[in-house]
């Protein structure tokens, strides 16, 4: 009951003052299954990236913290190609720092936070995480060609329309060319039928 009620006091909140570039919103009917989106911060390699999360709010909640992990591929130390992230929020003590005075609107914070500071000295990816210590432009390129490929909505959407109107301009000269064959055709057959008729 707790759980419902401080729930859907949660979720109009974040519907009416999310935190900013993020969104959360309830995933169709079921009340413990949310999507959220956080757009990546500027000066970042995640810039202009839009990443989906999955919320899964326990039925502990608020004593257990929600399971939260990325659906969105992400070139990051804190973060595996699970989607799972390793925050300490996240976690119950004596591990973690998760206290039922946090909110889903606070860890989804944190998780952009965590975006634009990553915390190489925890990390899931190992390889990843000495990249960032050692290597770092290596890392931001890295990043930003992720970003591009798994989380640039815009980028997908020009490329589907650059597509289509490829595929419009190359089967247009097809047509016409086609067609002219055939007028061709008719044309030389027509000669050839009045040549007899002669």
């Amino acid at each position: 009951m707790q759980r419902a009620s401080r729930l859907k006091r949660e979720l109009i909140l974040l519907t009416t003052e999310p935190p900013p570039g993020i969104t959360c919103w309830q995933n169709e009917s079921r009340a413990d299954d949310l999507r959220a989106q956080i757009l990546g911060g500027e000066g970042t390699p995640y810039e202009k990236g839009i990443f989906n999360l999955e919320v899964t709010v326990p039925e502990r909640y608020p004593f257990e913290p929600p399971k939260i992990c990325f659906l969105t591929p992400i070139y990051h130390p804190n973060i595996d190609s699970a989607g799972r992230i390793c925050l300490d929020v996240l976690k119950l003590p004596p591990k973690g720092a998760w206290r039922p005075s946090l909110n889903i609107s606070t860890l989804l914070t944190s998780i952009q936070l965590l975006m634009t500071e990553p915390n190489p000295d925890d990390p899931l990816m190992a390889d990843i995480s000495s990249e960032y210590k050692y290597n770092k432009p290596l890392f931001l390129r890295n990043a930003k060609e992720w970003t591009e490929k798994y989380a640039s909505q815009q980028k997908s959407a020009s490329e589907t329309l650059s597509e289509e109107v490829n595929q419009t301009e190359a089967s247009t000269p097809k047509k016409s060319a086609i067609s002219q064959k055939r007028k061709g055709s008719d044309t030389s057959i027509r000669e050839k039928k009045s040549r007899l008729d002669s």
